[in-house]
C-alpha cells in the first residue's frame, strides 16, 4: 500500500488539505474494503491505486474549501461514500447524512462506518425525491453534496428541498461545469451563486469544477 499511502498523503498536500497519519491509515482501510467488497457488489468502476486514490478521495477532498464551518452535511446519492465519507473521516465534528437508494451500497456504507468506529454518521436507503424522506429531512442541513448524480439542473432540483434557510449547496462537476454554469438558471430555483472554483486532480491532471450556491431566500 505504499503507492496508494504516498499518492493520499501528495494529493492532499497538493490541493490544500493536509492529511494526518490517522486519517491516512483509515484511508488505506477504506479502500482495502472497497476493492474486497467490489469484487462481489459493484462500488466503482475504478481499480487502480491512483484512480480510486485520486479520483475517490483526494477528488472528495476538494469540498473542504466549501465546508464554511458546516455542521450538518448531507450526501445525495453517495454510492460508496464519496464524497461525504472522505470528508467525515477528515472533519469528525460533521454531522453527516448518507443517503442512497442501493440497499447493497448501505450494507457496505454500516460495515465501513462500524469497523471505522465513526459517530455522527447517518445512512439512509432512499432516494432525494422520495416523499418520506424529504418530509424528514427537509430544510436540516449547513450544506448539501451530490457527486456524478446528474446533470447540474437535475442536481441542483433534487438538492433544493434539504439545505437550512442559510444553507448552501455544492455542485461538483467535471470539466463541464463552466458550461453548465452558463446553462442552468439558478435563480429561478431560488438559488445564488456564491463561488466558483476550478482544481486539476493531480497525477491525473483531470479538471473538476465546483458550484457553490445559496438559497436566495436568506
Amino acid at each position: 500500500m505504499g503507492e496508494i499511502r504516498d499518492i493520499l498523503v501528495k494529493g492532499g498536500e497538493l490541493i490544500g488539505v493536509p492529511l494526518t497519519d490517522q486519517v491516512v491509515e483509515s484511508y488505506l482501510y477504506y479502500i482495502d474494503q472497497l476493492k474486497k467488497w467490489n469484487r462481489k457488489i459493484n462500488l466503482t468502476s475504478l481499480t487502480g491505486d491512483v484512480e480510486i486514490g485520486v479520483k475517490h478521495f483526494v477528488d472528495s477532498l476538494t469540498v473542504v474549501p466549501c465546508l464554511h464551518g458546516a455542521e450538518r452535511v448531507l450526501d445525495i446519492g453517495t454510492g460508496a461514500g464519496f464524497p461525504g465519507l472522505p470528508l467525515k473521516i477528515a472533519f469528525p465534528a460533521i454531522d453527516l447524512l448518507l443517503l442512497e437508494s442501493s440497499q447493497k451500497k448501505c450494507f457496505f456504507l454500516r460495515h465501513l462506518v462500524r469497523e471505522l468506529k465513526l459517530e455522527g454518521v447517518q445512512i439512509v436507503h432512499g432516494r432525494a425525491q422520495d416523499r418520506e424522506i424529504t418530509e424528514r429531512y427537509a430544510g436540516g442541513f449547513d450544506l448539501v453534496l451530490s457527486r456524478a448524480l446528474a446533470d447540474l439542473p437535475t442536481s441542483l432540483h433534487l438538492a433544493l428541498p434539504y439545505p437550512k434557510k442559510a444553507g448552501f449547496i455544492v455542485g461538483m462537476r467535471g470539466k463541464k461545469g463552466e458550461e453548465e454554469r452558463e446553462e442552468t438558471d439558478w435563480d429561478a430555483l431560488g438559488l445564488q451563486l456564491i463561488e466558483m472554483r476550478k482544481v486539476t486532480l493531480p497525477f491525473v491532471e483531470e479538471t473538476r469544477v465546483l458550484l457553490l450556491f445559496q438559497r436566495s431566500d436568506t
